[in-house]
């Protein structure tokens, strides 16, 4: 990872904190962003005892305007994207209510961060990475996006709508140097997840133990891999 430059999307916390840490610690430049200033403030201190140039910009991906100012800005500090990490992502409502009951407002919330975000930032860095022929773009899904399940509503939805993005771009970029793929974190020790299952009385995987597959598909030993879903807490040595 040595001065790749990886940008991760909602980094302030949970998996997104994680990974920021982990590519800090393999020595990429980073370009992170989150809603929350404060949080996200906090990840970069953390990254920069690493000895990683980071930089955090505030900012809702969802919102058009914010992704070409995080993308442009990170273009500007480093020249190019090497590495898209689409990780953002909210629950909804807590607990999950039923589709019949879902809040249409809601609903529409929640597919607009989880879908239409890596969507929209996806399509503003693929360019780059098209003029270099090359770069590797890795997208947060989740077990609720493969097989659908009761009570995990516009989540769920949205992680079907994420898989589907993955596989499409994957093959509309299967005659470049550019891939796409997909990973399946599995249930995390994280405050999304203490929302979705409150009553969770078994053993969850720490965020830094499942960074290892996200490490791989970054690079260059994934060259030619694209369109694939991995699951990270079932996969052995890569």
């Amino acid at each position: 990872m040595n001065n790749k430059v990886v940008m991760i999307t909602g980094a302030s916390k949970g998996l997104g904190r994680a990974l920021t840490l982990a590519f800090a610690d393999e020595g990429a430049k980073l370009a992170i962003c989150a809603r929350s200033q404060e949080k996200l403030l906090m990840v970069k201190d953390e990254a920069q005892q690493f000895g990683a140039e980071v930089l955090a910009i505030t900012a809702d991906i969802s919102n058009s305007r914010d992704v070409e100012r995080f993308v442009a800005l990170t273009e500007e500090a480093f020249g190019h994207i090497d590495v898209l990490i689409n990780n953002a992502s909210i629950l909804g409502p807590s607990p999950m209510p039923l589709l019949l009951d879902y809040p249409e407002e809601d609903f529409v919330e929640v597919l607009r961060v989880n879908a239409v975000s890596p969507f929209l930032v996806t399509r503003r860095v693929i360019p780059g990475m098209l003029e270099r022929n090359k770069g590797s773009i890795i997208n947060v899904t989740s077990e609720a996006g493969h097989t659908g399940y009761a009570g995990w509503g516009a989540y769920g939805i949205s992680k079907f709508a994420v898989e589907g993005l993955t596989q499409t771009w994957a093959d509309e970029l299967s005659e470049t140097n550019i891939r796409v793929n997909m990973v399946d974190p599995g249930e995390m020790d994280t405050a999304m997840h203490q929302l979705a299952v409150p009553d969770c009385n078994y053993p969850l995987a720490k965020p830094e133990e499942i960074v290892d597959i996200f490490l791989y598909l970054a690079s260059s030993k994934s060259q030619g891999i694209s369109g694939q879903r991995f699951e990270a807490q079932k996969e052995e040595e890569l």
